[in-house]
């Protein structure tokens, strides 16, 4: 299975937060999955950090690529096809993160790793 990490899954994974559930932290383990995190995440997190609504994020801005990588992870860069699908999704969800993931799982044939209900009104498989 395909696995695309939503950015607040991503940093309960690596924090071992509780609040990441037992399916999705089983998925994310099993050695059979691959498992992706996209540059969009990369994208969020260093605006978050910047304009202050996640401090605890701080130290990965600049060390992104190596916490992938060290996790085990794959990269999944933004393309034109996945931006213009992004901008095309007909779902009134104005988040642009959350649309750029939906569109990444969509054209890549991923299985999104989210608890965030905003993405029940998109058309894409959703794993917790």
């Amino acid at each position: 299975m395909k696995l695309l990490l939503d950015t607040h899954t991503l940093v309960w994974w690596l924090t071992n937060s509780p609040k990441l559930s037992k399916a999705a932290r089983e998925h994310i383990a099993a050695r059979e999955n691959a498992v992706f995190v996209s540059a969009a995440s990369a994208w969020e997190i260093a605006t978050k950090a910047r304009i202050g609504r996640w401090p605890g994020v701080v130290p990965w801005v600049s060390l992104f690529p190596g916490v992938i990588e060290a996790s085990g992870f794959e990269s999944l860069a933004i393309t034109v096809r996945h931006a213009n699908r992004a901008g095309s999704l007909a779902v009134p969800h104005a988040d642009p993160f959350d649309r750029m993931l939906a569109a990444q799982v969509e054209l890549e044939v991923m299985t999104l790793v989210s608890v965030d209900p905003a993405f029940a009104g998109f058309d894409i498989s959703v794993l917790w």
